[in-house]
């Protein structure tokens, strides 16, 4: 009896080291499997970018090939050709990529110009920091406006014609209604004069002053989840003739 006893106070620990290591194993293969594939992200953005731009792939070799041989020259004209081979292969590679992602961005801002929302698009890809509502006020015109909240306060971006200046209007009334005191900045969208380029937008909601702490910018975002979001806009005028309520089931 206590053999029996002794041997399966032996086998106990070595079971829970294997539900251990299993659980480990499956935890691993989780966090891969909702980690995104860097080399899957970059095959898809060179596949959109392509689709713009088809001369993208001789792009990228034509700046890889001649960033190594410009450096391999300078190695032979130092002597020490080898050495600028091999140290020069990642600054090479470096060049490539950072062509490739001006160009993939480029590419990206081709798509969405002129389209309604473009602007919205634009906002959410500033993660860090920031939270963005498309469409708070639209018209029947589809002009909007998007709010954004970070440090430099409450951010107001309109897309549209000139119609678009009196949701902005009356936006910003409520936003001075519901969050007293808090930096609101109204930014226009488009080519003419008082408007920001699309392609301009990030960087330029990116450089605004941060005059809120983190405490007082949760405090707004806390505020404003009291209000609506996209504003439909609604029919005036008395109801036409022959129109009928629907008959409640």
């Amino acid at each position: 009896m206590a053999t029996n006893k002794s041997a399966s106070a032996k086998k106990a620990p070595v079971k829970t080291k294997a539900e251990i290591k299993a659980s480990q194993k499956a935890a691993k293969a989780a966090r891969k499997a909702n980690k995104p594939k860097r080399f899957a992200q970059i095959r898809d953005a060179y596949t959109l970018t392509r689709e713009r731009d088809s001369k993208i792939g001789i792009w990228i070799g034509g700046t890889f090939g001649l960033t190594w041989a410009i450096c391999i020259a300078l190695g032979f004209l130092f002597g020490s050709p080898i050495y600028a081979t091999v140290v020069s292969l990642p600054v090479a590679v470096l060049a490539a990529v950072f062509l490739f992602s001006r160009r993939a961005e480029k590419s990206a801002y081709d798509s969405i110009e002129g389209t309604t929302g473009a602007g919205a698009s634009v906002l959410m890809s500033i993660r860090k920091g920031w939270t963005t509502e498309a469409a708070v006020e639209v018209n029947k015109m589809q002009s909007m406006v998007h709010r954004s909240i970070g440090r430099p306060g409450i951010v107001l971006v309109a897309e549209g014609g000139n119609d678009v200046r009196t949701l902005m209007l009356e936006h910003r009334r409520k936003m001075e209604r519901f969050c007293p005191g808090t930096p609101i900045t109204e930014i226009f969208v488009g080519d003419g004069e008082g408007r920001i380029s699309i392609r301009k937008l990030q960087r330029h909601v990116q450089k605004l002053p941060r005059v809120l702490t983190p405490g007082q910018m949760r405090e707004v975002r806390t505020r404003l989840k009291a209000v609506g979001g996209m504003n439909i806009p609604l029919p005036k005028g008395p109801m036409p003739k022959g129109a009928r309520m629907p008959k409640p089931r």
